[in-house]
């Protein structure tokens, strides 16, 4: 039976995350979005009210919280500032490879650390030729005895700038692709390490983003997360855990900028009435709640999966996808209804909209789940009708006894060309309608 009731601990974090949001981040959000400053402050903040790293398992020290817990706080940060959200969650996602590896010396050593003393630790895939295309990394890993050293630029890393850690791809061989892909836990602090300057950013400039070179980093072998050839794998796996968050980033922004609409169009007044009362405004809303609801439901649906110990990579990319683009539109309809004050700063809907752009980039484009999804439709998915060329379709000869009665048993055959159906004892000689032979029929009725 499914449910959908939070459970009384989900709430409480729930009520944590929303007055975190309404009462310290959503003040002086504004201010750190104009300046293109991260507010590094409300991260600390955000680690003493138990709403980070919440996903390390109680064995090193964590809560142990599954991500449908991570989807709750997370949509309510995230209504606040989808960069602060991002930041914020980005320790769960630079640790997730960490947890998912059977390395226990790195677990053992890395995880409390993160979880005791505020260590941030970012997640490192991308590069600046390489983003959704993981298995193009070029950052190279070349063993030296039992070491690994690394040379080469990561981009696009979320908290680069401030990161202590960073779980990091790279590879061993280039042109074997997903073979070569490896991973290791990289500290900033060691030699050969350096990190860019931030990166300008249309919107989530409240997240800080940058590079990081790595210049013949010598990374012993306790490090090694992946070993080559497994850490492709391990990408993926981490992005089937972490996709469901980027819906409930979508969620979040996408509902305050519907709620934001509706108590606009409550006090907007035009040609002698509020404009919530103009049809095309009440179908706009209508509209941004009805995606904002689905993009929660999808968002859950992929946590719970991933929560249960399935394989949440379909669920993961239809929330991701959905979620995102559906945001986009809500935001969009939004700063409609706001009209010319929408499209302001001193109105909080064009930081939004801002924000939300990356969310059909990051963590493998609109297109790239577009072709995930296309992928499983040829070649997994199992259809529950039959295939064209075995449909039946029994056509009768008196209605209102077949109506009562149901049709008469009898033989049909189906050309698989033209989809005509032939009913008779024997196929014809050949279709009437598109000429082909009788080896052309499949009999469809009764079932062989």
């Amino acid at each position: 039976m499914l449910d959908f009731t939070l459970t009384p601990e989900q709430l409480d974090l729930q009520k944590k995350a929303r007055t975190f949001a309404r009462e310290e981040v959503l003040p002086v959000v504004g201010y750190f979005d104009h300046i293109d400053e991260m507010p590094y402050f409300l991260l600390r903040r955000a680690f003493d009210r138990g709403l980070m790293n919440m996903g390390i398992p109680k064995e090193h020290g964590g809560e142990g919280r599954g991500l449908i817990d991570h989807a709750v706080a997370v949509e309510e940060i995230a209504a606040a500032c989808v960069g602060v959200a991002t930041s914020i969650f980005d320790n769960s996602l630079g640790a997730e490879p960490v947890i998912l590896s059977d390395n226990q010396h790195l677990k053992e050593t890395y995880l409390p650390e993160i979880v005791n003393n505020f260590k941030l630790i970012s997640f490192a895939t991308s590069e600046p030729v390489m983003g959704s295309d993981v298995a193009g990394i070029r950052c190279r890993a070349e063993q030296d005895g039992d070491d690994w050293i690394l040379t080469g630029t990561k981009y696009w890393i979320t908290n680069g700038g401030y990161a202590d850690y960073f779980s990091l791809f790279a590879t061993a061989d280039p042109k074997s692709r997903h073979a070569g892909v490896c991973a290791f836990l990289v500290e900033k602090d060691w030699e050969g390490v350096t990190t860019g300057s931030p990166i300008p950013k249309l919107g989530l400039r409240t997240s800080n983003t940058a590079g990081v070179e790595l210049d013949h980093v010598r990374v012993p072998k306790e490090n090694v997360i992946a070993e080559p050839g497994a850490g492709f794998i391990l990408a993926m796996q981490t992005f089937s855990r972490t996709r469901p968050i980027i819906g409930a980033f979508a969620t979040g922004a996408a509902r305050s900028a519907m709620e934001f609409a509706m108590d606009y169009a409550k006090k907007r007044h035009a040609f002698g009435d509020e404009i919530g009362n103009f049809q095309a405004i009440q179908i706009k809303l209508a509209e941004m709640f009805q995606k904002v609801e689905t993009a929660r439901l999808l968002t859950w649906k992929a946590a719970w999966e991933a929560d249960q110990g399935r394989d949440p990579t379909i669920a993961a990319s239809i929330s991701k996808f959905y979620g995102s683009e559906a945001a986009f539109q809500v935001v969009s309809d939004a700063l409609q209804v706001l009209g010319g004050y929408g499209y302001t700063a001193f109105y909080p809907v064009e930081k939004i909209y801002r924000d939300i752009r990356v969310l059909m980039i990051y963590e493998g484009t609109s297109e790239i789940q577009r072709i995930l999804l296309s992928r499983l439709i040829k070649n997994q998915h199992r259809s529950i009708m039959p295939a064209l060329e075995d449909l039946p379709r029994l056509w009768g000869n008196n209605p209102e006894k077949d109506a009562r009665e149901g049709l008469p048993g009898k033989k049909a055959y189906r050309c698989r060309v033209c989809g005509y159906i032939h009913y008779g004892s024997e196929p014809p000689e050949k279709c009437p309608f598109c000429g082909f032979p009788k080896g052309a029929f499949n009999q469809v009725w009764p079932g062989t």
